[in-house]
């Protein structure tokens, strides 16, 4: 477990770099603006966050104090760039990164969850391997890094959670054991895989749109 422990808005900063090294190197490292668009997307993000550049820039700050974030201007821009040292920082592998992004991202979730996640970031062949490197990760020296959460009444698989921020906070109790509904449809997963990718197109266009006014401001 880090000490002290990062704040909500630097666990979001932090896994949003990892994020879109892995998915859009192209546009890695992203400047304030760019970052700050990753941090408010809306799908594989829970919870939800609307941040503005300033809330950002002081949790950008604060892991830059904690050597987990390094500027840089790129050779020819003035527009100030970041990129992650969670590899170095904390020595870790590519699998183990991509399990504690996406928990950094969101929140507590079950091997099986996590393994259909990280499917964009890393290569895990089964469940099986997610599960070990979750043990590593949760018996890590000198300091454990994940934690799995006491399985709660009406769940029938237990979740982990990231330690970044200290002991993760367990929710009250709501009626998990109540009935559910029949299972979607297959149409319905279809239309809901479609609506992810439209919003993840629609936040790469933002972040590209707000690389390109910064350039523009480079010239006015």
């Amino acid at each position: 477990m880090i000490q002290p422990p990062l704040t909500d808005v630097e666990v979001r900063v932090l896994g949003s770099l990892y994020e879109k090294e892995q998915t859009t190197p192209d546009s890695y490292p992203l400047s304030l603006s760019a970052l700050t668009v990753a941090c408010n997307q809306t799908t594989n993000r829970d919870p939800v966050m609307r941040l503005d550049e300033a809330a950002v820039s002081a949790a950008v700050n604060g892991v830059r104090r904690r050597g987990l974030v390094m500027a840089i201007t790129p050779s020819g821009s003035r527009v100030m760039k970041f990129r992650h040292l969670l590899d170095e920082k904390l020595d870790l592998g590519p699998g183990a990164l991509a399990l504690l992004a996406v928990l950094m991202l969101r929140g507590p979730q079950t091997a099986g969850e996590l393994h259909t996640r990280t499917g964009r970031l890393a290569d895990f062949t089964d469940i099986e391997a997610v599960e070990g490197a979750l043990e590593a990760l949760m018996t890590r020296e000198p300091e454990p890094l994940v934690a799995r959460l006491p399985r709660r009444p009406g769940q029938k698989e237990v979740r982990y959670a990231h330690l970044l921020s200290g002991e993760p906070v367990i929710p009250e109790a709501t009626d998990l054991a109540a009935p559910r509904g029949a299972p979607p449809h297959p149409a319905d997963d279809r239309v809901a895989s479609l609506e992810r990718a439209v919003e993840e197109l629609r936040a790469e266009l933002a972040a590209v749109r707000a690389e390109l006014a910064e350039f523009r401001a480079q010239f006015q």
